[in-house]
């Protein structure tokens, strides 16, 4: 009877959560128009714990969205704009030198600086110099911020949400491949349909704007974060997952695509980051088993950041995405399994 009563109420608990997982993508959806793809994949980024990187041209709507997932989770949200200028402790804090009127003593005193939050969007995060970049990415890696020898925890959770404009180079500082790989994923923000961007003509040029429903807290977002590694993923997948980072390597000798297009495969934690958001994925669609979709929708903003191209690539107009899609076709996978 006990063991019962606890299955049955762990089940009252995932269902719980799975639908405060489909009222959170409603009330984003509110505010946000189309771009459902995004959306999921930046949610999957939430879930599985890890910091996603958005490239899109200006006016595509990535501030409004990272502030309306903050609204709807009651998270607290900052925007940080990346400049030329910027220093880290802009973004990490500083001491301030403070007296004591009463007895004419003076300390030092930590101000946090705008990192300490839940959400940070980091807008344009390839127009600071690499120093305040490694500064924020050290700070992503570590959820932690050293100063003064004291180290100062972030709040959890803890989600960066970083862009970078894929048109304007002048005056940029690309990120270098193994700060890209702090990313779990890499996500590409298109623009809209035509049905789309009327509606958003519709909704942002009238009197009233759309307000985001508060479905979520921090809590039940950790909740839901412990609960991804609890979702199931089969050996055979687990196997597939390993082949396909492999194969993106040239020294493994294996798809003739990686040997002419890729001088630098992915490494381990391409491997890791596609276990987890494919888990990530299957319980926001409400399943506790991955399947081989979940895998194949994430290899792109999984491996697309964390695979450096040859010249010959850049010859024949090659992107990390086609030499993907041939991993897909040319890795199979291991037995006749077909899903979770």
């Amino acid at each position: 009877m006990t063991t019962n009563a606890a299955n049955n109420n762990s089940e009252a608990e995932l269902k719980a959560q799975l639908d405060r997982l489909g009222a959170l993508r409603q009330a984003i959806a509110q505010a946000i128009v189309g771009q459902d793809d995004v959306v999921e994949q930046l949610l999957i980024g939430l879930l599985a714990g890890g910091h996603c990187l958005l490239e899109g041209v200006p006016g595509l709507g990535k501030t409004l969205l990272v502030r309306s997932l903050g609204q709807a989770l009651e998270l607290q949200f900052r925007r940080v704009q990346f400049t030329p200028d910027l220093m880290p402790s802009d973004i990490l804090g500083t001491e301030l030198l403070e007296e004591d009127h009463g007895t004419g003593h003076r300390h030092f005193r930590f101000q946090p600086g705008p990192i300490f939050t839940n959400l940070l969007l980091a807008d344009e995060l390839n127009r600071t110099p690499p120093k305040t970049q490694a500064a924020l990415l050290e700070a992503m890696q570590e959820r932690t911020v050293s100063y003064a020898g004291v180290t100062h925890t972030l709040p959890s959770p803890f989600f960066v949400l970083a862009t970078q404009n894929p048109l304007e180079q002048a005056g940029t500082y690309p990120l270098p491949e193994a700060q890209l790989d702090r990313f779990l994923l890499h996500i590409r923000v298109g623009y809209p349909s035509e049905r789309e961007e009327h509606d958003i003509l519709q909704q942002t040029t009238g009197a009233h704007s759309a307000q985001v429903p508060r479905v979520m807290g921090g809590e039940d977002v950790l909740a839901l974060q412990a609960r991804v590694r609890e979702v199931h993923l089969a050996d055979d997948l687990l196997l597939w997952i390993t082949r396909l980072v492999r194969a993106s390597r040239p020294d493994e000798g294996g798809l003739l695509e990686v040997r002419q297009w890729v001088k630098w495969g992915a490494g381990p934690r391409a491997g890791q980051s596609l276990v987890l958001a494919a888990k990530a994925r299957a319980l926001l669609h409400g399943r506790f088993a991955a399947t081989r979709e979940d895998i194949a929708a994430l290899a792109a903003p999984v491996m697309r950041h964390r695979l450096l191209l040859s010249f010959a690539a850049e010859a024949e107009n090659k992107s990390a995405d086609d030499v993907i899609a041939a991993l897909l076709r040319g890795v199979p996978l291991p037995g006749a399994a077909q899903g979770g």
